[in-house]
């Protein structure tokens, strides 16, 4: 699709776009062309008002084309800058406002955009006036600087630059400059002067110099460096002899000139084509520019090309040198006067330079920042390029071969790097043998051990995947290197965990039986009831459900069951007729359960009873009864084939019967017997078995259940057998012997065990095949790959594979190229042409040194040419030589055989030689028999190949023998008990020692380059402890109490085994176990029988009534027991609450009042509280008669005293048990146990029913689940593979292997080892390394100065790792590798000069000055500094001054360089002088570096100048007086004159003349003229001491006066007698002035 588009501006251009518009540049380009580039116009109109015009604003317009419009400003302004009205300018030159444009479209803009350079270094912003100015002011911390870049408008198309007004369109342009801070100024700062030299002649007038050197070059605008020289002229020791030469001559050889190649008619080189290419031949000259010209297009064809040479020709060439004679002011003198020199060589052949030449830049590396992360550093790429010609002959160097760029800076555009994290194996089973000791797991039985043990897991790094994974992925990602995760925690190896044991149930103990009962009182049905008795569930271990505690309802079989009777209340008896005799009394009844609860009375379906029940009152005379005592306890708990329960109550008479009234009735009437327990002894009960496994409901096959929305396994049943169980032979029997109701359920809902597949990770990535070629005989390399379970398949899921690591053959890698040097023939020797000979020495001989080169070509494996570039690569051996040394023999040269052949070596330490000798008439010359020149005999050792092996550095760590595993799995934390001890390896280097002491590789003494010996590791020993001791007696003998069990210690742990568990101090042993006990308070009761009938003693007629006495047997039995076997002494008994044997008894008689026995005591408060009473009460049983004695009290009351007729009672605990675990269990959950028990006030225990009846409240817990820590091991993962050497060769190299904790050990667990690293040493092979000479000192041949050379050999040598401390030794040149390359990589060769007497020259380099670095305020902001170094100028002649050289200083980049700070420091004054230096902070005296405008004063002044005679400036600043005058001041404070001090010397004498300001006092005078006293101050006004002084002494003088005026007062003349002196007594308060 074409399209054509008209294009037109105010310019008249026209340009016709076709096809893609790609052209439309063009026509932007030219109109911006047309277009003035300067917007800044400024039009004069005279000298002083000018137009001034602002930048060409954006092209405007509604649509884009040529329709639019650009403005700008335009103003009138002063030639001072102020802008002004614009009637000042002229009119008629006022530039344009308002021009046409072309307007952009927006889809321009894609064709052009603007192009940045990185930014440059920051410079210093010039000065205006171009010139350095003084710093005024010293700078602080940086000063200002500006930095540039390019910005360049580039078509996008090809990238070629076109007008920055074109991009001016379509954005603004970015700035070129930018400010910039740059470290304050540096100065140069040179050290101080050396000592100055010995005198340049012995004899008269010569010169002396000394030198400093550079230790920091200027940076940042400091100031430059000053000169680093002085001399001075100086005069010889003795005056030079008359007639003595006052010059002296030398021979001064120059440089040689470059290699060139000689003419074609000298050309003796086998008919090749050789140019000239001296430098005084015009048409010579056009023939170079061709060469190099050519050589330029085969080196472009060898860069675009890669036409690489196929081989090296070297061509000789020949170059020459000047020799003249040197006079010692610097100025040519006659050959002659060198005369006594040998002329040295001005000619010699040499080998054309050959350039290095290199290929094309290879591509770009990828870059190795890929993705974004938080690291902001941009990545970088590299790129490279191969050498294809070694330069030769001083040719150009080469390149860099090897070039870095950053890439990737801004990584917003790229993706996320992928993240790693630690992943997690699912749990593996619970173990609790991990737990046990060795020996303890020998012994146990592993399979029935509970509680308490440890899961373990795997952990392995893997990436986490994004959120474009599918979602079934998203957990199971590829493991990867642990490396990527090291910078996280890994997540936990181990933990605690739980096996159940069986399951342990704590039980009360069973209630008594109750009554015959229906199954269901709600529904009751039939006459077949249960008795049935309890007991309740104390504790049951977490894991075990109530329904697997053994049963808690025993039942019996009953007939004519109530679960609800009538209790009956009868009220009192009222006679019928008269006050005795028969009567009816009042019954009331209600209803209850057959636990004793009052319910409604329609519970009970039997009839209610009457309300009356007959009765009768005694009368007078009858006998009289007691009621019916208590029922005595059933005599069996069952009724049997045998024997049957009977039970019986007794009453006794209480009146015997008057006349006429109702007889007593006979013995047996006084007791009745009951059948008691007459159920048969058959107590049933149920038992249900174990749960069966959960099996799918038919019924509800295919549910399935969410929950929390969540899908979870599907539901199933669990069944289980409950079956009635007989208590007597535990056979089962029919269900309806026991009770429906208590019968446990048989069937329960369950989750069916949730089907789990196997889970695997991916396999990882294979590991990396090499990426080279494969040398020849080298074995196949392999790569491997793994992968790790996640989660074990379970409850019929898929299986596990089988393959968890793989590993196969690399792909195959193709073999290195196989290429070697094909060596040509040598040509024939090449000397320097005769020509050239002739025209410098004159004569011409077609003899002496030359050069022999030969050619050097590439081939490959089957002898195919190849280019060079391949042999440098692949090539084995060193590059061979393509230059030796040549000499065509002349007339008078030495004439020598040929060598003969090395003698045979006699052995290790010998020598072989080989010999010539001269022949013909060289046997005579001189010069032939000097053997330096002309050695005849050559010796060199003899190969020797026995070793001495030499055992180096201590034993390795004993290191166990592993099972081989792949390689790859180690990266896995394998949690299994890794072996710590017994029989192991240990390592010790061997060093390989040839005949010369020299290290060689170690497989030349032994295969590994080990001594190994066999070592052992003590395996650790664990704390042994006795068995389990027989249990104590209970801690109590009455009441709840524990009893104890322990374990004593037998062998302590030992070598890192498990510790011993802490001591018990209480019971003095390691481990003991207390459980709670119960002692019986007293096994024996006091059994009562009744009391008999109550005896009378009668005399005579008197009647059988009144007080008598009855008697009962009392026995001590055994508690629970019946029967007279049970009959123990009575002193087993409690004395203390024997009853009574016997009492007094009381007969009423016929008459009397008759009375119930007392019923008993009513119950006190239960804090017995102070005041309070008891009652106690009996009732009538027969009134008195008539006249007869009143009825006594019928109500007794007594206080309540505690512990005597009141008690309290509480409830006591004891303490708790240890916590006890199942038998089969080591730690985990277990339960503990208290007792508790009915304490009395008076500390007596009294059945626990005792406080039960009082209701007291018991909230203790006597039963809690506890937890024994498990002694859970040290675990620790693997050990790692051994890394590489720490050194590649030497003694140094050490390889380390490391493991990690992955648990601690916790309680009794084996501690872990405190070897978490293993090292040994590297086996010990040789370092090679080329080690370079000093260079030598510059020779010239056969001259006294002038051009020369120095050198240093470059010898391969051997050393132990470390040069410094073991002296190297040299070796062959083939093991360090090729020497050619070092040569040209390492300067073996310099040009030097020699000086001659009275030439000015450059000193030595000096030693490099220390590392230094830019500081701002002490910190220094980049890494790398710099040292410096200088040569300075030695000048010898004055004359010749004019041709000295510059002095020179250099720097390089060093590392760990520091910060130096600069500081003016001062001496003492001497004569108002002092020395002012700067000094650097390590204490160096420097020159620069201390801020100029600081620099203290050198000399002290003082203003006025001292010219007064004997006066001289003082310390302070001040005219003074020498020692022995005195100053006189006048009244402005200044010196007037010095005058005599009284009794000083008075030698010296004022002279004006001589002494007015030049007389300097000493030191000690100076400080004694500081202490006089001056009123006057420096600035003419009075002191204030002066003032000070006057006051004191106005006030003395008039004190003064008064004291004189009263001490010549007369006074009155009376005699008295003078009173008693009291002695004086001083009181010394302290004050010094006492």
């Amino acid at each position: 699709m074409g399209w054509t588009m008209t294009l037109k501006d105010d310019f008249g251009v026209i340009v016709w776009a076709r096809g893609t518009g790609k052209r439309l540049c063009f026509f932007v380009l030219c109109s911006v062309l047309l277009i003035h580039v300067r917007s800044d116009i400024v039009f004069h109109m005279d000298h002083q008002f000018t137009w001034k015009t602002g930048q060409w604003g954006h092209c405007m317009g509604e649509d884009c084309g040529s329709g639019g419009v650009q403005t700008r400003t335009v103003w009138c302004v002063h030639t001072e800058g102020w802008t002004t009205h614009r009637s000042h300018c002229n009119h008629m030159d006022k530039p344009e406002s308002r021009r046409h444009c072309f307007k952009v479209c927006d889809w321009h803009q894609d064709l052009f955009e603007w192009e940045l350079s990185a930014w440059e270094g920051c410079v210093l912003v010039p000065f205006f006036s171009n010139q350095l100015k003084l710093r005024t002011t010293e700078c602080i911390t940086a000063q200002h600087g500006i930095q540039r870049r390019k910005v360049q408008c580039m078509r996008t198309s090809n990238r070629t630059a076109v007008t920055s007004r074109i991009c001016d369109f379509f954005s603004q342009r970015p700035p070129v400059e930018q400010a910039c801070l740059i470290p304050c100024p540096q100065d140069c700062v040179v050290s101080d002067f050396t000592s100055w030299s010995g005198c340049s002649r012995t004899c008269g007038s010569g010169l002396q110099h000394r030198t400093r050197h550079v230790l920091t070059t200027p940076m940042y605008g400091g100031a430059s460096c000053p000169n680093l020289t002085e001399t001075r002229t100086c005069s010889g020791s003795v005056d030079c002899p008359a007639g003595e030469d006052e010059y002296q001559y030398s021979l001064k050889v120059g440089a040689w000139s470059e290699c060139r190649l000689p003419h074609h008619k000298d050309d003796l080189l086998n008919g090749r084509t050789i140019v000239d290419f001296s430098r005084n031949k015009e048409n010579n000259t056009v023939m170079l520019h061709r060469h190099d010209s050519l050589d330029r297009q085969h080196h472009h064809e060898h860069r675009h090309h890669r036409k690489y040479h196929m081989s090296w020709e070297l061509e000789v060439g020949y170059q020459t040198r000047q020799i003249r004679c040197t006079r010692s002011d610097g100025k040519n003198a006659m050959m002659s006067l060198c005369a006594k020199y040998n002329s040295p060589v001005t000619y010699q052949a040499c080998v054309m330079p050959k350039d290095c030449h290199t290929s094309d830049w290879l591509s770009w590396s990828p870059c190795s920042k890929t993705c974004r992360s938080t690291d902001l550093s941009p990545g970088y790429r590299l790129r490279s390029r191969v050498v294809t010609r070694i330069p030769l002959s001083g040719g150009n160097k080469c390149p860099v071969l090897e070039e870095k760029e950053a890439c990737n800076i801004i990584g917003d555009l790229l993706p996320y790097c992928p993240r790693y994290e630690w992943r997690t194996t699912d749990w593996n089973e619970c173990l609790v043998s991990s737990l046990l000791s060795k020996l303890d797991r020998r012994l146990a039985n592993i399979s029935s051990l509970c509680g308490g043990g440890v899961h373990t897991r795997k952990t392995y790094c893997a990436q986490v995947l994004d959120d474009s994974t599918p979602h079934h992925r998203k957990e199971v990602s590829r493991p990867v290197t642990a490396r990527l995760c090291a910078g996280q925690e890994a997540p936990l190896a181990v933990k605690n965990c739980s096996i159940p044991c069986q399951h342990r149930c704590l039980l009360s103990h069973w209630s008594s039986w109750g009554t015959c009962v229906h199954d269901s009182c709600k529904d009751p049905q039939g006459k077949k009831g249960f008795i049935q008795r309890r007991r309740e569930l104390l504790w049951a271990s977490s894991s075990s459900p109530l329904d697997v505690c053994p049963h808690l309802v025993e039942s019996i079989p009953c007939e004519d069951p109530a679960c609800y009777l009538w209790q009956i209340q009868q009220g009192e008896c009222t006679p019928n007729k008269s006050t005795c005799g028969p009567g009816t009394s009042v019954q009331s009844a209600k209803c209850i359960s057959a636990e004793g609860e009052d319910v409604p009375t329609t519970y009970c379906t039997e009839n209610p009873p009457p309300t009356q029940a007959p009765c009768e009152v005694v009368c007078p005379a009858d006998c009289v009864l007691s009621v019916w005592s208590s029922w005595s306890p059933c005599s069996h708990s069952c009724a049997s084939k045998t024997a049957e329960g009977r039970q019986s109550r007794t009453r006794t008479v209480l009146a015997l019967p008057g006349k006429d009234g109702k007889e007593c009735p006979g013995a047996p009437a006084l007791e009745e017997w009951r059948v008691c327990n007459d159920h048969p002894c058959l107590v049933f009960y149920w038992e249900a078995s174990t749960w069966g496994p959960c099996i799918n409901d038919s019924a509800d096959h295919n549910r399935t259940y969410f929950r929390n929305g969540t899908a979870t396994c599907a539901m199933g049943v669990q069944i289980r057998k409950v079956t009635c169980m007989k208590m007597v032979n535990g056979e089962s029997v029919v269900s309806k012997r026991c009770p429906d109701s208590a019968r446990p359920v048989a069937i329960r809902p369950c989750v069916l065990p949730c089907v789990k597949d196997c889970i695997v990770t991916p396999f990882s990535e294979w590991t990396a095949c090499p990426s080279t070629c494969m040398p020849e005989n080298a074995t196949s390399a392999t790569q491997s790959r793994y992968r790790t379970i996640i989660q074990k398949s379970a409850n019929g899921g898929q299986e596990c594979p089988d393959t968890l690591y793989e590993e196969r053959d690399c792909e195959s890698l193709r073999s290195c190229p196989i290429y070697r040097w094909r060596i040509h023939k040598w040509h024939a020797c090449t000397l320097v042409p005769e020509s050239i000979q002739r025209s410098l020495s004159g004569t011409a001989e077609s003899c002496g040194n030359g050069l022999e080169t030969r050619g050097l070509s590439c081939v490959g494996e089957y002898d195919e040419a190849g280019n060079l570039t391949e042999c440098l690569r692949w090539a084995t051996g060193p590059l061979p030589t393509q230059i030796r040394a040549c000499r065509v023999p002349c007339k008078d040269d030495c004439t020598l055989t040929a060598w003969s052949k090395f003698s045979e070596c006699t052995g290790c330490g010998g020598f072989q030689s080989r010999k010539r000798s001269l022949t013909g008439r060289s046997k005579k010359k001189e010069q032939c028999l000097n053997e330096a020149l002309y050695p005849l005999e050559e010796k060199e050792p003899c190969p020797c190949e026995e070793y001495l092996s030499q055992p180096f550095g201590n034993w390795s760590d004993c290191i166990l023998r592993e099972p081989s595993t792949p390689g790859s799995l180690h990266i896995w934390m394998s949690h299994q008990e890794v072996k710590e001890c017994g029989q192991g390896l240990r390592y010790r280097a061997v060093a390989c020692i040839d005949q010369q002491g020299r290290l060689v590789q170690p497989t030349l003494c032994t295969e590994t380059g080990y001594t190994v010996e066999l070592c052992h590791i003590p395996c650790p020993l664990d704390c042994k402890l006795s068995g389990w001791s027989a249990w104590s007696p209970c801690s109590s003998s009455c009441g709840p109490g524990l009893k104890v069990r322990s374990k004593w210690l037998r062998e302590k742990a030992f070598n890192g085994g498990r510790p011993c568990p802490k001591l018990d101090l209480k019971n003095q042993a390691q481990v003991n176990e207390a459980v709670p006990c119960h002692s019986e308070c007293s096994k024996y009761q006091w059994k009562i029988e009744p009391w008999s009938i109550c005896t009378i003693n009668t005399v005579g007629d008197s009647p059988s009534c009144g007080e008598g006495v009855q008697s009962r047997k009392i026995r001590c039995v055994k508690k629970g027991t019946s029967g007279e076997v049970s009959t123990v002494e009575d002193s087993q008994c409690d004395q203390e609450e024997m009853p009574p044997r016997a009492q007094v008894c009381f007969l009423a008689c016929h008459n009397d009042c008759v009375l119930s026995p007392w019923e008993p005591w009513s119950d006190c408060p239960l804090q017995c509280d102070r005041g309070s009473e008891r009652n106690r009460s009996r009732h009538i049983l027969r009134l008195p008669a008539v006249g007869s004695a009143a009825c006594p009290e019928i109500v007794q009351s007594e206080s309540c005293i505690l512990n005597s007729s009141c008690f309290t009672y509480q409830y006591r605990v004891s303490e708790w048990s240890t916590c006890r675990l199942s038998e089969n269990a080591i730690c985990g959950g277990g339960v503990r146990q208290r007792l508790l028990d009915c304490i009395r006030s008076d500390g007596k225990i009294v059945d626990l029913q005792k406080c039960e009846q009082l209701g007291l409240i018991k909230d203790w817990k006597l039963v809690e689940s506890c937890v024994v820590d498990c002694p859970v091991s040290c675990v620790l993962s693997d050990w790692s593979p051994w890394g590489q050497c720490s050194h590649t060769c030497g003694s140094q190299g050490q390889s380390v292997r490391t493991r990690r904790t992955l648990r601690e050990a916790h309680e009794e667990g084996r501690p872990c080892p405190n070897q978490l690293i293993q090292t040994r040493l590297c086996p010990i092979s040789p370092c090679y390394m080329w080690l370079l000479s000093d260079w030598s000192p510059c020779a010239i041949e056969g001259a006294d100065c002038g051009e020369g050379l120095r050198r240093r050999n470059l010898s391969c040598v051997t050393h132990k790792g470390n040069p410094t401390e073991s002296p190297p030794l040299p070796v062959a040149e083939k093991f360090c590798g090729e020497k050619l390359r070092q040569e040209i990589q390492q300067d073996v060769e310099q040009p030097c000069f020699v000086p001659c007497q009275g030439d000015c020259h450059l000193a030595e380099w000096s030693s490099w000055s220390s590392c230094q670095l830019t500081c701002v305020e002490g910190r220094s902001f980049e890494s790398t500094g710099r040292q410096t170094r200088s040569r300075a100028v030695i000048i010898q002649v004055t004359e010749n001054q004019d041709s000295c050289p510059q002095q020179v200083f250099e720097t390089q980049p060093c590392k760990g360089g520091q910060c130096y700070s600069y500081q003016w420091r001062t001496g003492e004054w001497n004569n108002n002088e002092r020395a002012v230096w700067c000094q650097r902070s390590d204490g160096v005296i420097v020159t620069g570096g201390c801020f100029p405008q600081k620099r203290p004063s050198m000399i002290r002044h003082c203003h006025p100048p001292c010219t007064k005679p004997f006066s001289h400036c003082t310390s302070s600043g001040v005219c003074g007086c020498e020692k022995g005058y005195t100053e006189v001041m006048t009244t402005h404070g200044f010196l007037d004159y010095c005058t005599r001090t009284p009794g000083a010397d008075t030698n010296k004498k004022a002279d004006v003349k001589t002494n007015s300001g030049r007389l300097k006092p000493s030191r000690a005078r100076d400080r004694l003229t500081e202490w006089t006293l001056r009123p006057v101050g420096p600035d003419g006004g009075v002191k204030l001491w002066v003032y000070a002084v006057t006051v004191v002494g106005f006030i003395l003088i008039l004190f003064i006066i008064a004291f004189s005026f009263l001490v010549c007062k007369p006074a009155k003349m009376t005699r008295t007698t003078p009173p008693p002196q009291k002695p004086l007594t001083l009181a010394y308060d302290g004050d010094i002035d006492m």
